[in-house]
């Protein structure tokens, strides 16, 4: 019994003796060398590892490259390789398998893979690696291992580099900064669209991410179908140099290219096709801050030779008493200038990666004490400008009659409406009366004055003095709200805005993204943290032009309060009437439009556009409603109402973008709400308000037309308001129909499109009624005109160049990149800036004297068209 226990004991013994043998492997080392094909066999009875070793010089970089093919076919297991360096383990299998969007997985049997280069402190030196061959399967697989030494591994300034990759051989190369350059911009460029790429900018350090499944794990990167551009600055990268990597993405979803089918075997290897890439590198020295300087004076220059310009034209017109507005003006337009530039350096310095010190810190607080400084000071002149020019204007020149002059030529006057039987002296002393007395309702407590709205807005020829009859105290109370209503929606619009893009450029500089912003790559000029400051500094314009027109427009509200001070007949009972509610709410808006527009260049994408493109609305539409209340004061749409129905199109803008691309529902649902609305104003303007929308509309609408279309065939009442109103439903219509058919992508482009066509139909018959009506337009508007007309064609042009859009896929987008054409530091869309702000300040000038030569005659002769 015990000989046949130590029987079983042996042989359980032999049997695990007879395993582990099985198990053990054989190990076979060969010394290799470069630019050899080792062709070879692995199994799971065999491990191969080829040693390899060279110089390594400290001055001199070179790559080595490792290059792996696969020769058989349907191999049960993959080959494991992996290259032990002194400082780094580089580890791949083969096939290499890649997965895309629905885990989609793509193999491929060639890899090539360029090795990290350890750094090295002797002179030279020789280092070794290994490359370790093995497998779990039990077949034999064939391979072909090849080493070689990439000799143009390091680009060189301004040499172009061409190259060849694909998703399972990326390829990566070095850059050293020469002396005396701090910031380069790699281009790289391809003739083909697809397949789409990755570029990275890498810090010199191992591992190399260099797979499309980890390539945006570190550095900057961006994809790029025909066109890629980073800017790299020195102070980035403590060793003064960096890797440039391309990497071929395994689908083209992310730059725009077609959809791949949706996998029905999750597992199932999908053939990737040939995807290589032919690719041209070049890295060009960046602008120097010498050019940053010339184009900050240049900006600065442009605009406040238009303050230069309009001192000399009242130099011009008034002799004395100009030296303390020139130093006032001049002051302001400094201020207002350095406190933009200072927002600009608080965003830099708030944006920055991570402080590395507190002294980054206490440069925040400085800048943040520094931006409430000037803002104080700057107030504190806005508010005692005012005094200023009540000292130092000059008299008002259009009439200086004596009350008992005044009281004579009104009594003699020929007026049909009553102006003669009121006290041009209790309309002197109401001047002085405190306007919180005054309510905008207060005139409609009395019956017979409701009663005369309805007789005198529906004479077929209405004049100005028709329109032009409630207290102007209360109406320059009501146009008052225009401006306060807008400095309010500005405030609580610009600080959360101020936030995000804060947040937009931290983001980018810290996950280094760079398809999170679509610039201009090619001509991005980066300050600090901002990315592209050029952008920015170009909306200087708005800010600085929308600034000097309101001083303009103090100038002239100064001078006609004066003048009603005086009780001057010209000014109480003659010319358009002068309210300037809205020419300060224009003001302020241009204003801001360059302070937004400013923001959403920080960071342009699809989130914040509406930050470019809400005070266009609002521009184009308070020169809407300024143009109307010319001839009609009276019956002009309240602030209440113009800002809601502004803010709706706002909220429309927002919806077509988000949800209006290729969406039939919104575009019928906007095309009938557009055709709705134009009616409705149409009506609204035709009946000068004196009609209802309520439940007997309709019984209405079929009395008239049974009256003057079936029983009689009459004419309208008002043709030259028909005309218009016509003309402009038809281009509505039109524009309506363009929408429903086309549904262009850019939504609020489109909606800005409709809101400047109706302002140039209604402009255009604003000077057509006028000439027609024996107006005359002084040289000076005149000049505006053709100036502004001018400019607006040139800033028209740039517009369309289309450097960028958030419309495409940030790869798409930058196929569009060009390079700067002015001072080597804007671009086409830094001239639009420029010139559509000079051009929204001479439509604002037009639309301000456009109507100067009717200061001399009585509004009761003057046609309200």
């Amino acid at each position: 019994m015990l000989w046949l226990l130590l029987l079983l004991l042996l042989l359980l013994l032999l049997t695990l003796v007879s395993g582990a043998g099985a198990l053990i492997t054989k190990v076979v080392q060969k010394d290799a060398e470069f630019d050899v094909t080792y062709n070879d066999t692995v199994t799971s009875e065999n491990q191969t590892i080829y040693a390899f070793n060279h110089t390594v010089s400290r001055n001199r970089t070179e790559g080595v490259r490792v290059s792996v093919d696969v020769l058989s076919q349907g191999f049960e297991s993959p080959i494991l390789f992996v290259v032990r360096q002194k400082q780094a383990v580089l580890s791949f299998q083969i096939p290499l398998i890649l997965r895309g969007l629905y885990q989609r997985k793509y193999p491929y049997n060639h890899v090539g893979r360029t090795l990290c280069q350890p750094p090295t402190r002797a002179a030279s030196e020789t280092q070794y690696f290994f490359v370790d061959v093995s497998t779990l399967s039990s077949q034999g697989t064939n391979y072909q291992l090849r080493v070689s030494r990439v000799e143009s591994f390091t680009l060189h300034t301004d040499k172009k580099f061409s190259f060849t990759a694909s998703p399972s051989q990326p390829q990566y190369f070095k850059y050293d900064f020469p002396d005396g350059v701090d910031t380069v911009i790699v281009k790289v460029n391809s003739d083909a669209t697809f397949p789409c790429s990755v570029m990275s900018i890498q810090d010199i350090q191992c591992p190399v991410y260099d797979l499309d499944n980890n390539v945006a794990f570190i550095g900057m990167y961006q994809t790029m179908t025909k066109k890629g551009a980073i800017t790299v600055q020195r102070k980035d990268f403590p060793s003064n140099s960096f890797y440039v990597v391309v990497v071929v993405k395994t689908e083209d979803e992310a730059c725009g290219g077609p959809l791949r089918f949706y996998p029905l075997w999750p597992d199932e290897l999908i053939n990737a096709g040939n995807r290589s890439k032919f690719i041209d590198v070049i890295v060009t020295p960046a602008i120097k801050s010498e050019v940053y300087v010339m184009g900050m004076l240049f900006c600065l220059g442009i605009f406040l030779s238009f303050y230069l310009l309009t001192l000399l034209m009242t130099c011009l017109e008034n002799k004395y008493r100009v030296l303390v507005v020139v130093v006032i003006v001049s002051v302001c337009a400094f201020s207002s200038s350095i406190l933009f530039l200072n927002v600009c350096v608080c965003v830099c310095v708030s944006t920055a990666k991570t402080p590395a010190s507190p002294y980054e810190y206490g440069s925040f607080g400085k800048c943040v004490c520094g931006l409430l400084v000037m803002s104080f000071c700057f107030v504190i002149e806005i508010k005692n400008l005012t005094s200023f020019f009540v000292l130092f204007s000059p008299a008002d020149n259009c009439s200086t009659l004596s009350s008992e002059a005044i009281t004579d030529s009104a009594t003699s006057t020929d007026n049909n409406y009553g102006y003669a039987e009121r006290s041009l002296d209790s309309v002197g002393r109401s001047r002085h009366e405190s306007l919180s007395s005054v309510e905008e309702d207060d005139y409609d407590t009395l019956d017979d004055i409701n009663s005369d709205k309805n007789i005198v807005r529906t004479k077929k020829y209405l004049y100005v003095a028709d329109l032009s009859r409630k207290d102007k105290r209360i109406l320059s109370k009501k146009y008052q709200i225009y401006f306060w209503n807008i400095a309010t929606i500005a405030v609580f619009y610009a600080l959360p805005v101020v936030q995000l893009v804060i947040t937009y450029q931290t983001v980018v500089n810290v996950t280094g993204n760079q398809d999170i912003c679509f610039y201009n790559f090619l001509c991005a000029h980066p300050l600090g943290a901002l990315s592209a400051f050029n952008n920015i500094l170009s909306n200087l314009g708005y800010v600085l032009l929308g600034l000097l027109f309101l001083l303009i427009v103090l100038k002239r509200d100064i001078i006609h309060q004066r003048a009603l001070v005086r009780n001057d007949f010209n000014a109480l009972e003659c010319g358009i009437p002068k309210h300037f509610g809205l020419y300060y709410a224009m003001g302020t808006a241009l204003m801001m439009e360059g302070l937004l527009s400013a923001c959403y260049h920080v960071c342009p994408n699809y989130t914040n556009f509406q930050f470019d493109t809400s005070f266009m609305y609002m521009i184009a539409g308070l020169c809407m409603l300024k143009l109307y209340q010319k001839r009609h004061p009276d019956i002009n749409a309240s602030a209440y109402t113009a800002y809601a129905c502004l803010a709706g199109v706002i909220f429309f803008s927002v919806l077509g973008v988000v949800f209006g691309k290729g969406n039939t529902v919104f575009w019928i649902v906007f095309s009938v709400i557009h055709i709705l609305a134009t009616m409705l104003l149409s009506t609204q303007l035709y009946y000068m308000g004196r009609w209802r929308l309520d439940s007997g509309i309709l019984r209405r609408i079929l009395n008239v037309i049974d009256t003057d279309c079936i029983r009689q065939c009459s004419g309208p009442m008002y043709i030259d308001r028909m005309v218009l109103l016509v003309m402009g439903n038809i281009v509505n219509w039109s524009l309506a129909a363009y929408g429903l058919i086309e549904r262009p992508n850019d939504f609020a482009s489109y909606l800005l499109a409709i809101a400047i066509c109706n302002l140039l139909l209604y402009f255009a018959f604003y000077i057509i009624m006028k000439l027609r009506s024996g107006e005359r337009i002084q040289c000076m508007a005149l000049v505006c005109i053709l100036f502004t007309a001018v400019v607006w064609g040139f800033a028209l042009y740039f517009f369309f160049q289309g450097l960028s859009t958030w419309q495409k896929t940030p790869a798409e987008s930058r196929e569009h990149n060009r390079d700067c054409i002015l001072l080597s530091f804007f671009d086409d869309h830094d001239i639009w800036h420029f010139l559509s702000s000079i051009a929204m300040f001479g439509s604002f000038l037009v639309l301000m004297t456009m109507d100067d030569d009717l200061d001399g005659i009585q509004r009761d002769k003057i046609f309200a068209f």
